[in-house]
């Protein structure tokens, strides 16, 4: 005879207020066979609290106590060895269970899916048996409900944060977002809070402890005393959408945005003009990896976005510079050097009230060459391979040129993912005008801990090794490698004999 297994359901139960558990919860619990809930050491179980009232006096309860709670522990896999060894013990007893035939609900705080214990077990259990998730009201929207404020509206972008991050990693995503519910608290809190003072979201964050229980309060981030704070408590951090704007007092400055070179890679070439003016502006726009190189500090947002919307990067810097704020849109290297200085001056008649300043940076070709030695000494031309905006045909033709004009060559954007022929094609072109051993070189992410550098000749150039992170220079006639194996084109040209 078979013994047919019993279901599995993970019930949330709200933040608190039994009120607020659903219908549904109701009638699972109230004909569970066996109920169980987490309970940290020592203590007892919130979850079953809220969900006293409805539990059969019949019912089996399995109480499944964390072995730590504060990260201190002796096991040999530290908090995390000790939490998952738990959770295969928890699935452990609740199968013994469900292999009788029992049905088995497991109560959850909040969400059962959301920063929620039961989901471990879940994922142990759901492939043996039949499973059910009950949602049920998560904290933070108990939270925005005590204090009765929108969080965002239409597009705003909403972030949920464990305060358990690296302050940085916090400060930035704060910075990054429009608004956030920062949970997990506690211990956490003075990191929190400095994260928001960073962030320049320190103003209008709203602490929320014990939300929808008859305990409740609610007060600003910048009002609370740190001792009190308890793990059932969280941070509303409102979009400034939300916020009533204040009444100007003052007139406005002239708008202005900067555009910043940011260099091609290390810090130290980062110039002192361009550090001022980051320090200087209370929001950053750019590509998301430029961004990123900028450190998070107190006031600054950062506006990271991709790679192929520069036009609208710009004009969206430029909205924000005419709104009366001090604003910097950044660009690896020169800014100027197929950067997004020409993306903001093509928005720009859009935005006649806007002036624009360019901070110079060190380009990608000057870190190039100045690691082989002097290739662009003398006359050079410089060329994106990228055919994103322009048709190669046009690339072909100036190619062609810039051959028979013996020009050193750098070249940005040689390759990517969608573009793996164009390098063969570039080498293809120019041996019809340059010997095979003309010198060539292949920097890749030079500046970076992944540097290279290599000297070849045109001919023996290997076309597939070349990727996104390179910029190669081709050397003119006149190009010469040294004994040591460096790079270099003489100032000077010999006069043609005009006789042949």
């Amino acid at each position: 005879m078979t013994t047919r297994k019993g279901r599995l359901y993970g019930v949330g139960l709200g933040p608190g207020d039994p009120e607020l558990i659903t219908r549904k919860a109701a009638r699972l619990i109230a004909n569970a066979d066996v109920v169980a809930y987490h309970q940290g050491v020592g203590k007892s179980s919130n979850a079953r609290r809220i969900a006293a009232d409805l539990i059969p006096s019949g019912a089996i309860e399995e109480v499944l106590e964390y072995p730590v709670t504060t990260g201190t522990t002796d096991h040999p896999g530290g908090y995390a060895g000790a939490l998952a060894d738990f959770y295969v013990e928890c699935a452990a007893r609740l199968a013994a269970h469900l292999d009788a035939g029992r049905t088995v609900v497991v109560l959850a705080e909040g969400d059962p899916m959301f920063y929620g214990s039961y989901m471990y077990v879940h994922e142990m259990l759901r492939e043996r048996y039949e499973t059910e998730v009950v949602p049920g009201v998560p904290a933070f929207a108990a939270a925005t409900a005590v204090l009765a404020e929108p969080l965002v509206r239409q597009t705003d972008v909403l972030t949920v944060l464990p305060g358990t991050l690296p302050e940085p990693e916090l400060a930035r995503r704060l910075a990054d977002t429009d608004g956030a519910i920062i949970m997990k608290l506690g211990r956490t809190f003075p990191k929190v809070v400095s994260a928001l003072r960073q962030a320049g979201r320190l103003d209008g964050a709203m602490y929320v402890e014990r939300a929808s229980m008859a305990e409740q309060r609610w007060l600003p981030v910048a009002d609370v005393d740190p001792a009190s704070v308890p793990y059932f408590s969280l941070i509303v951090v409102p979009a400034a959408s939300t916020v009533e704007a204040p009444m100007e007092s003052a007139p406005k400055p002239p708008a202005l945005l900067r555009i910043v070179g940011l260099g091609p890679g290390p810090d130290r070439w980062l110039t002192a003009e361009a550090s001022a003016v980051l320090a200087d502006v209370d929001h950053v726009v750019g590509y998301a990896p430029y961004v990123n190189r900028i450190p998070q500090r107190t006031g600054l947002q950062r506006h990271a976005s991709g790679n192929t919307v520069e036009v609208d990067r710009a004009r969206f810097a430029l909205e924000l510079a005419r709104s009366g704020e001090r604003v910097a849109v950044v660009s690896g290297g020169d800014a100027g050097v197929f950067g997004m200085a020409a993306a903001v001056f093509e928005a720009a008649d859009d935005f006649p009230d806007v002036d624009i300043e360019v901070i110079p940076g060190v380009s990608a070709i000057q870190a190039v060459a100045a690691k082989a030695g002097a290739p662009i000494g003398a006359d050079f031309a410089v060329v994106s391979l990228s055919d994103r905006l322009k048709p190669w045909s046009v690339l072909e033709q100036r190619l062609h040129a810039i051959g028979e004009a013996d020009l050193v060559l750098a070249v940005y954007n040689p390759a990517s993912r969608s573009r793996v022929t164009q390098v063969a094609e570039l080498q293809k072109i120019l041996l019809e005008h340059r010997s095979p051993n003309t010198v060539a070189i292949v920097g890749r992410d030079v500046g970076r801990d992944e540097e290279s550098l290599a000297v070849t000749t045109l001919a023996e150039l290997d076309a597939a090794s070349i990727d996104m992170k390179c910029l190669l220079i081709i050397g003119a006639s006149s190009t010469r490698v040294t004994s040591a194996g460096r790079v270099w084109t003489p100032r000077s040209v010999p006069e043609e004999d005009p006789h042949g």
